[in-house]
């Protein structure tokens, strides 16, 4: 089995069929790119032309959003085998999924759901996470979720569990920036403190993305991970701190919904890339670009 990703310690971007011409006819100078698994699961079409074309000159991540590793249910096999056929198809230098869940009883949910963190749903989680490695034949990444809810049935903290998972699978981490302060955020802890409990020695991929700001209830801040928009200035500071102390990781600029023109996302991508390049005064110039 693959014991660990081979992207390049750069800065990425997630691919989009609006930029498909743009990238094919400028080759810009980012790191790698990163699709969503789903998106290629049929034989062929557009998304495959496309994505072979751009595969041939740069690194590939992929990225999974319906395994429902969070699941209390057994993994949909034939969804199993339709990512094993992309992977295979494309060998991609990572794959990922997220620690959430999205199916219950054979209904799909639309979203990435939260689970508690428990002896028993870690029992689960590893169990999926060792089915999904041995299908694949490869390591995978499991990435920290935005949540809004927790579970007074938790016993252990978020970082505790993915390490345990980590522990008892191989599996590697993928720590998503936007991610730990949309929660940290919504449940009131330092999102700092939180980075410095990671184990960031297992983290393989870094994602940074946009958040939209909300209301609960009763009045109080509410963040949602949106994907609709720039990354915001707390954001990249947080995300200039989780570097000085890991060291360069892969980073994707995650921008999925309201996509913007090409030069946009390569700007986040440069700003992110000089983070990484350890420039002084890096974090004003990220956000500034």
């Amino acid at each position: 089995m693959n014991t660990q990703t081979t992207l390049p310690a750069r800065a990425g971007v997630g691919l989009k069929a609006d930029h498909y011409e743009t990238i094919l006819a400028d080759r810009p100078g980012v790191g790698w790119f990163e699709v969503h698994a789903e998106n290629y699961m049929g034989a062929g079409g557009p998304p495959h032309y496309y994505l072979e074309r751009i595969r041939r000159d740069y690194p590939l991540s992929i990225h999974g959003v319906g395994l429902s590793i969070g699941s209390g249910g057994p993994l949909d096999r034939a969804h199993l085998e339709r990512l094993k056929t992309v992977v295979g198809r494309y060998e991609p230098e990572a794959f990922s999924e997220h620690l959430a869940w999205s199916t219950h009883n054979h209904t799909f949910f639309n979203d990435l759901l939260p689970l508690p963190y428990t002896r028993d749903s870690l029992a689960r989680v590893s169990e999926h996470v060792d089915q999904v490695q041995q299908t694949l034949g490869r390591q995978m990444l499991l990435e920290n979720p935005a949540t809004y809810v927790t579970f007074e049935t938790s016993t252990m903290s978020e970082a505790e569990f993915l390490l345990d998972v980590v522990e008892r699978t191989g599996c590697g981490l993928l720590l998503d920036i936007n991610n730990v302060y949309v929660s940290a955020t919504n449940h009131r802890y330092s999102p700092l403190a939180y980075i410095e409990a990671f184990p960031l020695a297992h983290v393989g991929e870094i994602h940074l993305g946009g958040h939209a700001p909300d209301k609960d209830n009763d009045g109080r801040d509410l963040l949602i991970d949106a994907h609709d928009r720039a990354v915001a200035e707390e954001v990249w500071d947080l995300y200039d701190k989780t570097v000085a102390l890991s060291g360069p990781l892969p980073t994707l600029i995650e921008w999925d919904n309201e996509v913007p023109q090409w030069a946009v996302l390569f700007d986040q991508a440069a700003a992110a890339q000089r983070i990484l390049n350890g420039d002084r005064g890096r974090v004003h110039r990220a956000i500034s670009g």
